[in-house]
């Protein structure tokens, strides 16, 4: 029996080490059931149904007692452990379930009687997500077309590439060539839990040498997907992280004109998301012609005393990064190859009314505000 946290001493009432504890549970491979019990009887239609939810109710329970924990010993322990107990309990929810219908999947009805010595328990928390464990999840996920199974399995990798341990497992199996061809899959929900996993898993530097082929990809994810969906920002989270040094920045040039849209159409928090992503590139000297040429004629909406601070702030940044980029060039700049509506036209050519909302920023109250606002006044 699995024991529960340090400090509460009695094991989990009721937790099963296995699915054979849940018995008589039928396979579907190949669309046959496995018959329940030793005499090869049909099990009651709905038998399967109530067992497996059985299974996965438990498991319920053993995540929420997890985060009873972690709100009985905040004090104690402090946030960090508090945040990770958090964590552990969605991680092992998501585990049962993905096991419980990998079980399944697999043909995994068992005749009653205790378990093998090949047996594994559910994943009771990060640490026993072990390489074996998510090399299923990775072989499950190139074995079903079920959607619902896929979407499952990619969250427990998703959470579980939250540790750097597992980040590296992850691609030494092949799971990032796995995760990254399902961001073309036909259903939205699958593609945008197969952005969040390859979202966590790009914080390793190795990760993202293997990730850079998808941009592209998560490129035409974030212009296709409906505005301010989860979809279009989970590619743009990525895309964050992607975007952070500048190696893979000319993968993103024929997007700039999707992600200025983007931009003047959506709402705060897709704009906040969006700016993470220009603030990186405009940042990158190589890229500064393209977003010059560019058309935004919304853009001055942005900086506006009213306007949101995360938003203003960031759109500051970007004005800053282009005008420094812009100014460093000095005579190679010719003005005549950009248009009325360009980005170049509204910060850098005719820059009265620019000039005028920079003016009447220098009254804002917050002070990183004003230091933006000082840093581009002084190119």
């Amino acid at each position: 029996m699995a024991a529960g946290p340090a400090g509460l001493g009695a094991p989990w009432p009721g937790l099963p080490l296995s699915l054979s504890e849940v018995k008589g549970v039928k396979g579907v491979k190949g669309g046959k059931g496995v018959p329940a019990g030793r005499g090869g009887g049909q099990q009651h239609p709905r038998g399967e149904y109530f067992q497996t939810r059985l299974f996965l109710m438990r498991w319920v329970y053993f995540a929420k007692t997890l985060l009873v924990s972690r709100k009985g010993s905040s004090r104690l322990l402090g946030a960090a452990k508090t945040e990770a107990a958090a964590a552990a309990a969605g991680l092992v929810l998501g585990a049962a379930a993905c096991y419980c219908l990998w079980r399944r999947a697999a043909g995994g009805g068992r005749r009653p009687g205790p378990p093998s010595v090949t047996d594994k328990s559910p994943p009771e928390s990060p640490h026993t997500m072990d390489a074996d464990a998510l090399q299923k999840l990775i072989h499950l996920l190139q074995a079903t077309d079920d959607p619902l199974i896929q979407e499952q399995a990619l969250i427990t990798l998703s959470n579980s590439a939250a540790f750097s341990v597992n980040q590296d497992i992850i691609r030494n199996l092949d799971g990032l060539s796995v995760i990254g061809g399902m961001l073309s899959d036909c259903v939205p929900k699958v593609t945008e839990k197969a952005l969040n996993a390859l979202n966590n898993l790009s914080m390793n530097i190795k990760n993202q040498e293997e990730i850079q082929v998808y941009i592209e990809q998560v490129c035409k994810n974030v212009e296709s997907a409906s505005l301010n969906s989860d979809l279009q920002l989970a590619g743009l989270r990525l895309l964050t992280n992607m975007s952070v040094t500048s190696d893979y920045h000319h993968k993103m040039i024929n997007q700039i004109p999707c992600l200025l849209r983007v931009l003047s159409e959506g709402s705060e928090g897709t704009q906040i998301q969006v700016l993470k992503v220009l603030v990186n590139l405009s940042a990158n000297p190589a890229m500064t012609r393209h977003f010059l040429r560019a058309q935004m004629p919304s853009l001055l909406l942005l900086f506006d005393n009213c306007m949101n601070k995360d938003i203003l702030l960031r759109a500051l940044v970007f004005a800053a990064n282009l005008k420094k980029n812009a100014n460093n060039e000095g005579g190679s700049m010719i003005q005549d190859q950009y248009s009325e509506d360009s980005v170049f036209s509204i910060l850098c050519r005719d820059s009265t009314p620019f000039a005028q909302k920079l003016a009447s920023l220098w009254h804002h109250p917050d002070p990183e505000v004003k230091e933006q606002v000082v840093r581009i006044l002084t190119q």
